[in-house]
């Protein structure tokens, strides 16, 4: 729990376009945008598919499950409420589901040093505050 006199992260702010995928944050899973026509994932949500241009995509559950695509290690606070996690990773990870498909995110408990293109990682949830919930990722366990 973050101490009372420590500023809060940024809260996410969904809207129409991206609120099915908080609200399956909310339920602790991963769900991206799928556009069955093409048998494809989107992501970052779009208003139709870039290949096809259908308006008709949904959100489907994702398995949460990834690899380590790229990274940076944050060493300064981009605002208040990250301080007290300095250093922290910003990770690019691509999903198991498809090639190409790829979340930006926190990689969250593992010492930075131990981070490496192409690890293993799986999806970790963290409520903020009371309903806002992010997904993040962390090395996947056996």
């Amino acid at each position: 729990m973050t101490p009372p006199d420590t500023p809060p992260k940024p809260l996410p702010l969904a809207d129409d376009m991206t609120a099915a995928y908080w609200q399956a944050a909310r339920n602790n899973r991963l769900a991206v945008q799928y556009c069955t026509p093409c048998s494809r994932y989107l992501h970052l949500p779009v208003e139709s598919c870039p290949t096809c241009g259908t308006a008709e995509l949904t959100f489907e559950a994702v398995s949460g499950r990834g690899t380590l695509y790229s990274y940076t290690v944050m060493h300064d606070a981009p605002a208040p409420g990250f301080a007290d996690r300095l250093p922290y990773v910003v990770a690019v990870v691509e999903l198991d589901e498809q090639s190409g498909l790829l979340v930006t995110t926190n990689l969250v408990d593992t010492d930075p040093v131990d981070v490496h293109i192409g690890m293993s990682l799986e999806a970790t949830f963290e409520e903020l505050a009371p309903g806002d919930v992010v997904p993040q990722f962390r090395p996947r366990k056996a």
